[in-house]
């Protein structure tokens, strides 16, 4: 069931993705070669307990960490740890906090120092694929509108596209109704209408879309162990207007 919400509630969600944006303007410059994954971690943690907020992903379903730190093959969930950065590397950072009730979800890939062409073209055309999703929100459209406008650039620029997790709704818990998939299925396909807020999150590889899943039950890798790249953001669905609440920058 899709939950509609209403602008009080809104009002909860915009004040959780502010938060959440503040922290990732911190976290990403953090990003460099030799910091352990369980150190920005760390800081995620505190930071959001310290704004009185909670972390949405420490302990959900059994995750152990507040914010999933995916390096290089790795697609998401990868659980922060020991593991030390290195030049050339690509990290995704995915992040939700729980605002009196009120979650937000976002996230980026970041490269560690100088990384090659192949990445950084992958990033970008991840990027964009993002924006164009957003951009194909529209009310009275449909769901697939979203997966279509991210597959379709993806495939035209020769890269894989990850079928087997999504993006969803959000905002009175981690993971609500619809699912977003980045493709075109036979799933559900529900009209986009005003009360949606809705967590957009490509994850597109350099080479296959096909993944496997570790035996820590969480952190997903390409299975041809190639590079993956992810970006996300939190957006709400208004009468006139879409509105994107995360950032990666410090929010005004």
């Amino acid at each position: 069931m899709i939950r509609l919400k209403n602008k009080e509630q809104m009002a909860g969600i915009r004040a959780s993705c502010a938060m959440l944006s503040e922290l990732f303007a911190r976290l990403v410059p953090m990003v460099a070669p030799g910091v352990a994954t369980g150190e920005l971690d760390d800081f995620t943690r505190e930071f959001i307990q310290g704004k009185g907020g909670k972390p949405a992903f420490l302990g959900y379903e059994g995750y152990p960490g507040s914010l999933c730190v995916s390096v290089n093959e790795e697609v998401i969930h990868g659980i922060p740890g020991k593991r030390r950065l290195k030049e050339g590397d690509i990290v995704g950072l995915d992040c939700g906090i729980d605002l009196g009730g009120y979650f937000s979800d976002a996230a980026i890939t970041v490269p560690v120092g100088a990384i090659s062409d192949e990445a950084r073209s992958l990033l970008e055309v991840t990027r964009e694929c993002l924006e164009r999703a957003i951009a194909a929100v529209k009310v009275g459209g449909r769901i697939h509108d979203i997966s279509r406008a991210v597959f379709g650039h993806a495939t035209a620029m020769g890269y894989g596209v990850v079928r087997s997790y999504c993006g969803h709704g959000v905002g009175f818990s981690p993971h609500e109704d619809p699912q977003i998939p980045n493709y075109v299925g036979s799933g559900p396909n529900p009209r986009i209408v005003p009360g949606m807020v809705l967590a957009i999150e490509p994850m597109i590889n350099l080479g296959t879309g096909d993944v496997r899943l570790l035996d820590d039950d969480w952190t997903v890798l390409t299975l041809d162990r190639k590079i993956s790249a992810h970006y996300e953001h939190s957006v709400a669905v208004h009468e006139d207007n879409i509105e994107v609440l995360t950032s990666w920058k410090m929010p005004k």
